[in-house]
């Protein structure tokens, strides 16, 4: 299987438990994931005194570790999904900021389908794709605080 086999189902408790083992400086800063269907993702962090910068709001680099997280679970969920052996790396990224990150914050990609078809295509193509997954970071009044952009290159290997 392309996949660790820690994801055979992909539930949150089974993604938060590959988290502790696999990316502990995610885990550690307090970053969960919610919820993950074929669709969208959704992960929370909230603020807190490891995770914070100087200015006693959240650090821009965790809401970055959770941002890309809710992209790159999509893109995992589907690549196990197809059974292949599919490369996929984070080859830009973009950011803005534009509330401090104060209390809990969501972050969702609701990209699932466009996930779905670049890898479909990849697949068929024998090709490389690039794919832009955006994921924004909500607080707890419904404001948005950052939003981030991810350029995913996907390769199928041989």
């Amino acid at each position: 299987m392309p996949v660790n086999t820690v994801f055979m189902k992909f539930t949150p408790s089974k993604i938060n438990f590959y988290l502790l083992f696999k990316l502990p400086s995610a885990y550690f800063t307090g970053i969960r994931v919610k919820s993950i269907s074929e669709e969208k993702s959704t992960v929370y962090v909230k603020h807190r005194w490891i995770n914070q910068n100087p200015f006693k709001s959240m650090f821009w680099a965790v809401q970055g570790m959770a941002a890309e997280f809710s992209t790159g679970m999509l893109v995992l969920q589907a690549i196990y999904k197809s059974k292949r052996k599919i490369s996929m790396l984070v080859t830009n990224m973009d950011a803005t900021f534009t509330k401090k990150a104060t209390g809990r914050i969501r972050f969702e990609c609701l990209q699932g389908e466009e996930v779905k078809a670049a890898i479909q295509k990849a697949i068929e193509t024998g090709e490389g794709e690039t794919l832009m997954l955006t994921s924004e970071g909500i607080n707890e009044e419904g404001i948005s605080v950052s939003k981030f952009q991810f350029e995913w290159s996907l390769k199928v290997k041989a």
